[in-house]
Order: structure tokens, then C-alpha cells, then sequence
């Protein structure tokens, strides 16, 4: 593979102010304490024969895994947290059939396009 020559720079993003972020950690302290009570509930619910409470005992941690999952994000924006991310770019000994299949696909389109024009 050819390395990338041009990576286009990464976009300068302005950071929270102050009050957003702390209006942001408030929101999920308490997006995260409502998914812990309602865990709770639920938990002692299914304990208790209810068996449709199991299911929503495996749903509110996947909810506040989340929550935490886009609190980080929103705290972090523009940030590509990929690792090693490579623009994948054509092995130079393939370029002539790139051509030849570009001017193959531009044929065909042609002749589709003039076929539908006279009507066939």
C-alpha cells in the first residue's frame, strides 16, 4: 500500500465554555443515577419472578454505557479516536487497469445513454 500524500489537517473545534461543560457533567451525572435506580428496580423486579424486568436489567448499564459514551464525545469534539487511520490509495502497478476500467464504465454509460435516447 502507498502511504497517503496529502492528509488533510484536522478541523480546529472550540472547546466548551465553562458552564456547558459543567451543564453537560450534570446531565450525565444524572442520566447515570437515574440508569442505576432504574437497574435497581428492575433487578429486584426480575429477583422476584417478574421475567420481562431481565431484560430491561441488561438494557439501563447498555443505556448508561452509552450515556458515558457520548458525554466523552461531546466533551471531545472533531477528535478521530481510530487508530492508525490510513487513506487506503491504489497500488501504482494497478493505475493502467484503473484507466481501462474507467474508460470501460464511461462506454458503457454512453452507450446506455444513446440507446435510451433513440427509444430501443
Amino acid at each position: 500500500m502507498v502511504e497517503p500524500r496529502d492528509t488533510p489537517p484536522a478541523p480546529v473545534v472550540a472547546r466548551l465554555s465553562r458552564r456547558e461543560a459543567w451543564r453537560l457533567h450534570t446531565y450525565l451525572a444524572l442520566g447515570l443515577a437515574l440508569c442505576v435506580a432504574a437497574f435497581w428496580f428492575e433487578l429486584s423486579r426480575a429477583l422476584g419472578g417478574n421475567a420481562l424486568s431481565w431484560a430491561y436489567v441488561f438494557e439501563w448499564p447498555l443505556l448508561g454505557a452509552f450515556a458515558i459514551y457520548m458525554w466523552w464525545q461531546l466533551l471531545h469534539p472533531g477528535r478521530d479516536n481510530r487508530v492508525n487511520r490510513k487513506v487506503k490509495s491504489l497500488d501504482p502497478s494497478f493505475n493502467g487497469m484503473l484507466e481501462r476500467w474507467e474508460e470501460s464504465r464511461d462506454d458503457a454509460a454512453a452507450s446506455r445513454d444513446d440507446a435510451e435516447s433513440t427509444g430501443d
